[in-house]
């Protein structure tokens, strides 16, 4: 058993796949060719947004947010402890400082009561200057944009929707990837919509930060490709990737629906014993992983490895805790929520072409 199936969804796909890369090989525009700017309007249309623009991988994107923000030392940008690494690297990288915020318990996201505490105490100690809150889509689940962008208007902040995890989820409707002043994705193969490589996007409808992010992503050209008018990064998205993804995002209203029928069953079957996944009224997940907690995982896994289903950790060590992070002075016990997660999470296989 796979505990994401890739070869089965490019069998499915495969004629259609196959003709695409062809396509690429026969034009030769490898780079930035027609293939590119034909996915990024189709990715936009289906979010819902202005713009979209496509890069290299998930953590150029939010990168690229941090420049266009011109983040930077002494700015503070609030993110949850329980997520991926990027998601607190590209700050820190920018020179600024993550400010770390606990988990909600039910959702697993960012938690909005501990992010407005989190706010307020660094404005009260007044060594940093509040920048931007990154919040993460995790798991499939937006986060909860309506009382985040609320708290975001109250403090003056910029609001970016990491969705690398949830694109294809929605609140009321709208779409992952379309909250926020800025939202990014990433098609790191194993993620709902994902390439054959890296691969990533950024959303928004302000037209000077789209106009913006397409010049840092590209050495921070002007309107001459010989004319840079700032200092950018190299990150594009290869041809071949965008004629791959063109293919799956046609698809990919499909899988999400399977992916739903999936987890329906998992839930029916599994509540009774598990801490089963919470879907708030009005959310869609894209389910990027199916997780359970339980504080007896490493039995559990045990069981189900014996039964030849692979199962996954997501993710068992917090931002705050981390080595690269310990210059921070975070202890043990900051974030009892996100530490409990850390120590009881576990994934069970999750794709469209579950059996």
């Amino acid at each position: 058993m796979q505990f994401i199936d890739l070869q089965t969804q490019y069998k499915h796909l495969q004629d259609k796949i196959d003709a695409r890369i062809r396509t690429v090989l026969e034009h030769g525009k490898y780079i930035m060719g027609p293939e590119v700017h034909e996915l990024e309007q189709q990715l936009a249309e289906y979010v819902g947004v202005k713009h979209a623009i496509t890069c290299a991988n998930g953590t150029d994107a939010l990168q690229l947010t941090m420049m266009a923000f011109d983040i930077k030392a002494g700015d503070a940008v609030f993110c949850p402890t329980f997520t991926f690494f990027a998601t607190a690297e590209v700050v820190a990288f920018a020179g600024a400082t993550p400010v770390f915020v606990d988990s909600d318990e039910a959702t697993f996201n960012i938690c909005p009561q501990d992010l407005e505490r989190q706010i307020e105490k660094v404005i009260a100690e007044g060594q940093l200057t509040p920048k931007a809150i990154i919040a993460v889509d995790l798991f499939g689940l937006p986060a909860n944009y309506p009382e985040l962008e609320r708290i975001a208007n109250k403090f003056g902040l910029k609001l970016i929707e990491d969705a690398a995890q949830g694109f294809g989820g929605e609140i009321n409707g709208q779409r992952a990837g379309s909250f926020g002043d800025i939202a990014t994705t990433s098609f790191f193969p194993a993620k709902p919509l994902g390439c054959y490589g890296d691969g990533g996007a950024l959303f928004t409808n302000d037209d000077e930060l789209a106009e913006l992010l397409r010049s840092y992503r590209v050495h921070g050209k002007g309107s001459d490709k010989y004319d840079n008018i700032r200092i950018g990064m190299n990150s594009r998205l290869d041809t071949i990737q965008a004629a791959i993804l063109l293919e799956k995002l046609a698809e990919f209203p499909t899988e999400l629906v399977k992916r739903n029928k999936a987890a329906e069953k998992y839930t029916a079957e599994l509540s009774a014993r598990f801490n089963t996944p919470h879907v708030p009224a009005g959310y869609l997940s894209s389910w990027a992983q199916y997780t359970l907690v339980d504080e007896n995982r490493d039995a559990i896994m045990a069981e189900y490895k014996a039964q030849g289903i692979p199962t996954m950790i997501y993710y068992g060590t917090c931002m705050h805790e981390q080595t690269a992070f310990k210059n921070l002075g975070y202890s043990h016990g900051d974030f009892p929520v996100a530490e409990r997660l850390a120590r009881q999470v576990f994934s069970l296989p999750m794709h469209p072409y579950l059996t």
